[in-house]
């Protein structure tokens, strides 16, 4: 049984979209914390100091930037708790389970980034916490897929198995360079010791896991069927974008705003790697004129 847009409220499409740019903002704003230097501007959690909740009694940058990225928390939760609602009212049991997972990752969230503080930003619980994130982004992404695709009919073939390939190569490149800024400077805090790995080294295992990645991906481009070749040229445009960020930042000694650039591409190369392989393995049938393209 086919479903169309009108089978749903658009309250449902609008909130699923919501969770997804909140939690690639959310990568964003903690990128900005660690880039600044404040992650400990709130030594503690889940209070702010040893006396309160909130920095008011010795506000300064870092911790009105901590503490306004845990206020984020909030807001995320609000979209979380109105967007399984809405999945429930769709009496949809797929949409109510990605919900659900959805908004559980919201506190799991909280509380990594309370461990984060706690261990005084062990660079292995920081990288934990970012891959999470990166982790909510491709469920937010396949939660808007679902919206028009409630009973999916996967297929198989090389074409498939490539896709997973690139999936898996994306989440390599992802992991690799969490543990390479593991190992570099901006830390969250200018006394945290790094992971003791070599970054030059570490920087190298990157690199020829990004030309694998982007081996992949041109090949996934030319052999996809013509309604999943959208979404990995778009997959292989974010990447070129991300390659070129990183060697700049890697040349000019990491500057900042560059390394900011960077978090907000590794968001998006795990949207748009989730998008690509949902695409391929879950090609549109003819026979759902209405249904959309694109998550």
């Amino acid at each position: 049984m086919g479903v169309t847009d009108l089978d749903l409220s658009p309250q449902v499409r609008r909130l699923g979209w919501a969770t997804l740019v909140a939690n690639i903002g959310l990568v964003v704003t903690g990128g900005a914390v660690r880039l600044t230097a404040s992650g400990l501007g709130c030594p503690t959690w889940p209070r702010c100091t040893e006396e309160s909740f909130t920095p008011h009694g010795a506000l300064d940058m870092h911790s009105a930037i901590e503490f306004g990225n845990r206020l984020l928390t909030f807001v995320l939760a609000a979209i979380a708790i109105l967007t399984f609602i809405a999945a429930w009212q769709t009496r949809r049991r797929d949409l109510r389970v990605l919900a659900f997972v959805l908004g559980v990752g919201i506190p799991a969230q909280a509380v990594i980034g309370g461990l984060t503080v706690l261990t005084d930003l062990n660079p292995w619980v920081v990288s934990f916490h970012l891959l999470c994130s990166l982790a909510i982004i491709g469920l937010a992404v396949l939660f808007l897929w679902r919206l028009d695709r409630p009973e999916p009919e996967p297929v198989g073939g090389p074409v498939v198995t490539l896709a997973w390939l690139v999936f898996a190569a994306g989440w390599l490149v992802l992991y690799v360079g969490t543990v390479v800024t593991g190992s570099g400077p901006h830390a969250g805090d200018l006394d945290v010791p790094r992971n003791g790995l070599d970054p030059l080294q570490l920087s190298q295992l990157h690199a020829d896991a990004v030309f694998l990645l982007v081996g992949l991906t041109v090949a996934l481009v030319v052999v996809a069927p013509p309604g999943a070749r959208r979404a990995a040229g778009v997959l292989l445009a974010i990447e070129l974008a991300q390659g070129l960020i990183g060697f700049v930042q890697y040349f000019t000694d990491l500057p900042i705003v560059l390394v900011g650039f960077h978090l907000l591409g590794a968001a998006l190369i795990s949207a748009a790697m989730t998008w690509s392989l949902l695409a391929v393995r879950e090609p549109v049938r003819v026979d759902r004129p209405h249904v959309a393209t694109a998550p």
